[in-house]
């Protein structure tokens, strides 16, 4: 193999290295400690540096002086594209486990069960459920990297007001099997299986059941609704995409920043398509037209602008069944956490309104 041959190549696979081994890095390291997978990982980041710089001379060194900076920028941009597609796709698809705190409903004064039920795929999912004593039932799903016990606030505010709620945790994370996903590809089979577990219940209504999601489980919320005729209204919070198709509002925000980032993420979701056997989902704009009129109420951060704009998209697909609050001074899932008193008012007047009893 020639000088420039095996320079080429050093710079591809440091490259990769480099990506993959931050995209397994980063997430382990911070959400799980140093472990052998992270320590493995930054190990993976080191060596890819040293291929891209070894990669970089070999490629320089036939050329005269004014070929070298041209040289070295174009792997330096090659690399920084690799890094921010491949690497978050990586990270997406290789999450670490999330473990469950202590906290329980016990500790909030609410009766509850532990319960166990499989998806269509045979994945056990594990979950708290809280008894309805309105007929109606809510499946409450969290955000990625986290478990159940992160929206034990919504489910406190639900179960007073009556509604069953069964808070569980995806799949890969807390103390369910399975692989977890960080774009909760997988939601729909997830979610759909908690409906059944919900039909099942002597204390719900089957046609009186609805979705609350925050982050990642706003967006599966959303998706789930489209995909399963049993659930009438989804409530979704911090909700902004899972697919490059949810970001097209980017170009026309943010112009031609927008533009480079749309392309990016088309590359990205393309990387996440081969590091996955989760079946990419619709857009959320895509199945808030296919849920219609089941109603959607969207909940938008006030202090994160991009969850405003992402709200405003969704709902152009259909303005008529979807809702969009923006609440004011809220960053991220934090609508409960800053507006107490409206959330529990919007949220249980929407579900109210979405989930009624028999006349």
């Amino acid at each position: 193999m020639g000088r420039v041959a095996g320079g080429l190549v050093e710079v591809v696979v440091g490259a990769v290295a480099l990506s993959a081994g931050a995209g397994i890095a980063v997430p382990h390291l911070t959400r799980a400690g140093l472990s052998a997978t992270g320590a493995w990982a930054t190990l993976a980041v080191l060596a890819g540096l040293a291929l891209l710089a070894s990669g970089t001379r070999r490629l320089s060194e036939p050329l005269r002086w004014w070929g070298r900076l041209p040289t070295a920028v174009a792997v330096v941009a090659g690399a920084a594209v690799l890094l921010l597609t491949l690497g978050p796709a990586v990270a997406a698809t290789t999450v670490p486990r999330t473990l469950l705190a202590p906290t329980t409903p016990a500790d909030r004064g609410l009766t509850f069960e532990e319960v166990t039920f499989a998806t269509d795929d045979g994945v056990a999912l594990s979950g708290w459920y809280l008894p309805s004593t309105n007929g109606a039932a809510v499946a409450l799903l969290h955000g990625a990297g986290s478990t159940r016990t992160s929206v034990l606030d919504e489910a406190v505010v639900l179960a007073r007001h009556g509604y069953g709620v069964l808070l569980f945790d995806a799949r890969g994370h807390g103390r369910s099997e399975g692989r977890a996903m960080a774009y909760g590809w997988n939601g729909d089979a997830d979610t759909m299986a908690a409906v059944t577990f919900l039909t099942g219940r002597p204390d719900v209504q089957a046609d009186r059941i609805g979705v609350v999601g925050l982050s990642m489980g706003g967006e599966q919320a959303i998706g789930a609704l489209a995909a399963d005729p049993r659930i009438r209204a989804a409530v979704a919070e911090g909700a902004t995409g899972r697919t490059a198709a949810d970001n097209a509002w980017f170009s026309e925000v943010y112009e031609r920043r927008g533009s480079a980032q749309e392309m990016i993420d088309r590359l990205r979701f393309t990387f996440v398509d081969l590091l996955t056997e989760a079946p990419r989902p619709p857009s959320l704009r895509e199945s808030a037209a296919a849920a219609a009129p089941r109603p959607i109420l969207l909940i938008a951060a006030g202090e994160v602008p991009d969850e405003q704009h992402a709200a405003a998209y969704i709902r152009s697909g259909s303005p008529a069944s979807v809702e969009v609050w923006v609440v004011a001074g809220a960053r991220h899932t934090g609508g409960l956490a800053t507006a107490p008193s409206e959330w529990r008012t919007r949220v249980t007047a929407f579900l109210d309104g979405a989930l009624p009893p028999p006349a």
